[in-house]
């Protein structure tokens, strides 16, 4: 069996048919192109559903969830199907990321790659993300390990990461089957961050460099609470309520200390109001019980 014949694209995607169906030509057009797509649809209410139902394409798969169960959820639901149907490689991305046409074929290469040059199986590979406009793109740098270099050289330009978003990451099936899926009930943000961090407890992810995707996003801004706005201020709950579970899980009360402070500074240097300061709080608060499950496969 192939590599390409085990490989599943997820997709999660809310109301961006335009930018749904660039990424679904997109994933046509690649190299080493997946067996399957699924299109996991949050409940869209633009013409998502048409648009996809319109397809003749036989290896797409509309996957519509009877509500919006976020981003996290979303990943979780195509992720959980993908790896039921047997799935090799679970290939994790956005409705408005667009690979360049081999990334996927740089992903799989470098994941067997590696294994095959060093005899360790990396947990995840993850894409180098650019902007619009050519430049990276700030929201989604990997987090890498101390020893990133250690095997970086010419043949192999792949450095050791901790963690990635899910705009491009290729996730191989031992990797859910010891680790489970990403947690559902974070809704947005950190989903990604969260569920790399614990599948690289097994060993360290790589970052691909040559392996391309373009991120179709209003602007180029990383996580940083000194931006929060009457508009975003959302996002930033839950991303501060997330983390900070996260982190007492993990780390205990330092890390919800450190998580704390780094966000205080933000606020404070970005000169945040004091009304969407106390929500964010009260976010952060609310983290040091949150304690969703992990839901094993």
């Amino acid at each position: 069996m192939t590599l390409k014949s085990t490989t599943a694209a997820v997709i999660v995607t809310f109301n961006r048919s335009a930018k749904l169906m660039k990424v679904i030509e997109a994933l046509q057009n690649q190299t080493v192109r997946p067996d399957v797509i699924y299109v996991v649809d949050n409940a869209s209410t633009d013409d998502t559903a048409e648009r996809v139902g319109a397809m003749t394409d036989p290896s797409i798969r509309h996957v519509r969830l009877p509500e919006n169960i976020g981003g996290a959820g979303g990943f979780h639901a195509g992720m959980k199907i993908a790896y039921e149907q047997g799935a090799n490689y679970l290939w994790i991305s956005d409705d408005d990321a667009y690979p360049e046409p081999d990334a996927l074929q740089k992903l799989i290469d470098a994941l067997t790659g590696f294994e095959a040059s060093y005899g360790w199986r990396p947990s995840f590979a993850c894409s180098n993300v650019k902007w619009i406009d050519g430049s990276h793109c700030e929201m989604n740098t990997p987090g890498t390990v101390w020893d990133w270099p250690r095997f970086y050289t010419a043949e192999t330009p792949w450095t050791l990461v901790r963690s990635c978003s899910f705009v491009s990451a290729l996730i191989p099936r031992w990797a859910v089957a010891e680790h489970g899926l990403p947690i559902k009930d974070y809704f947005i943000w950190y989903d990604d961050a969260e569920y790399t961090q614990r599948i690289a407890r097994s060993y360290p992810g790589i970052f691909v460099p040559d392996s391309l995707v373009i991120h179709d996003t209003p602007d180029n801004a990383g996580v940083n609470y000194g931006l929060i706005t009457e508009k975003n201020i959302w996002k930033f709950r839950y991303g501060a309520r997330n983390e900070t579970s996260f982190r007492r899980r993990e780390q205990g009360w330092p890390g919800v200390a450190q998580f704390a402070w780094q966000v205080y500074r933000q606020m404070r240097d970005g000169q945040v109001t004091k009304p969407l300061r106390r929500q964010i709080w009260k976010a952060v608060w609310q983290g040091t019980t949150f304690q969703p499950q992990i839901e094993r496969v």
